[in-house]
């Protein structure tokens, strides 16, 4: 049973080490990505409706960075691990999706 122990005891550090290496590969994408999850965590359920409403373009520098994420199949994965939780549950509290 000890053996199982001291295997398993490298993996936090071995988890946060990937992590870190991780934020540090896309230090662009970590603004970003705290940006989008900061703008949802602040909106109210009636800001994201009418956004949702209104079909208007989006700014050069988001079409930018769209084709950016794109192009990049490990930087959208990240992207996406990272803002996908925090938008799913406030879509859900507003009833956007079912």
């Amino acid at each position: 049973m000890n053996k199982r122990f001291y295997l398993l005891a490298p993996l936090p550090t071995l988890f946060f080490a990937v992590a870190a290496a991780s934020a540090a590969q896309f230090p662009i994408l970590d603004k970003i990505a705290d940006k989008v999850v900061q703008k949802y965590q602040q909106s109210t359920c009636e800001q994201l409706w009418q956004e949702k409403a209104q079909k208007k373009p989006k700014p050069e520098m988001e079409q930018k960075l769209i084709q950016m994420l794109r192009n990049d199949p490990q930087m959208r994965t990240e992207f996406i691990n990272r803002v996908a939780a925090p938008m799913a549950n406030k879509m859900f509290e507003c009833g956007m999706i079912p």
